[in-house]
């Protein structure tokens, strides 16, 4: 039971995490890359902004292995906690919000909807300056209601 604690608390910390990371360092010290991001067109397949899959993956990693190490203890239920909400963010993020892969073109889920709806407000600033919603699983009520 503490096992599946441990997974459900880190799932839904990352996204405090993903919101802090998103506009602290996504939008500050790493504009860089994640600028590329908030471009219209993408120019390739893939964009600079992907490093952040790189770079969330390693700490994941890293407990997978020591939690592994260790008889499956707690650091393999913080990894495992991490990659699904990594998997959540490359399913809502990519693929449904930016159609990167053309998987769920057309929601009628309000939620789905919400997000998206929220995040393009998200993107309606080009710059790293004056952005909103930084979060991805979790935005304000309305956007649900728009």
């Amino acid at each position: 039971m503490i096992s599946f604690l441990i997974y459900i608390g880190v799932f839904l910390f990352m996204e405090c995490v993903t919101w802090l990371t998103h506009k602290y360092i996504m939008h500050g010290l790493m504009w860089y890359f994640h600028a590329d991001h908030h471009q219209p067109k993408y120019e390739h397949t893939f964009e600079r902004n992907d490093i952040f899959f790189v770079i969330f993956a390693i700490p994941s990693i890293t407990l997978f292995f020591f939690g592994v190490q260790g008889g499956f203890n707690y650091l393999f239920f913080i990894a495992c906690g991490i990659t699904s909400y990594g998997i959540c963010y490359f399913l809502i993020h990519d693929v449904l919000i930016h159609q990167r892969f053309k998987w769920f073109k057309n929601t009628k889920n309000k939620y789905l909807i919400g997000l998206r709806k929220a995040h393009k407000i998200h993107h309606k600033h080009l710059g790293k300056e004056h952005g909103e919603c930084f979060g991805m699983l979790f935005v304000p009520f309305k956007y649900y209601k728009m």
